[in-house]
């Protein structure tokens, strides 16, 4: 597995960052690293939030705005666009599949 792929993080660009402070190519596989590269790239993560910690202050920052109560909050909560895009005709992935009208 490619060393781009193996962490998820914020963006990609902080994988090509931490790559370029170490010296180490960044579409280079894991498999092909050297033990010393490895202990580099682990030291420079724990700088970082990544994996499981990342997430879960996104999910926490998500619940606050949903428990404020504020504009953004609802449109999570209702599963709607947050950004001021269209909803009368798009935005059907983030609706989900059309719901037929019940009489």
């Amino acid at each position: 597995m490619f060393l781009c792929l193996t962490f998820w993080c914020r963006a990609v660009i902080q994988l090509k960052k931490i790559c370029n402070k170490l010296k180490i190519k960044f579409d280079q596989k894991v498999s092909s690293l050297s033990e010393a590269d490895l202990d580099k790239i682990r030291d420079e993560l724990k700088n970082y939030q990544i994996e499981g910690d990342l997430r879960r202050d996104i999910n926490f920052n998500i619940k606050r705005l949903m428990d404020l109560g504020c504009y953004r909050g609802i449109r999570h909560r209702k599963g709607l666009p947050l950004r001021g895009q269209r909803t009368k005709t798009n935005a059907r992935t983030r609706k989900g599949p059309r719901k037929p009208i019940r009489a």
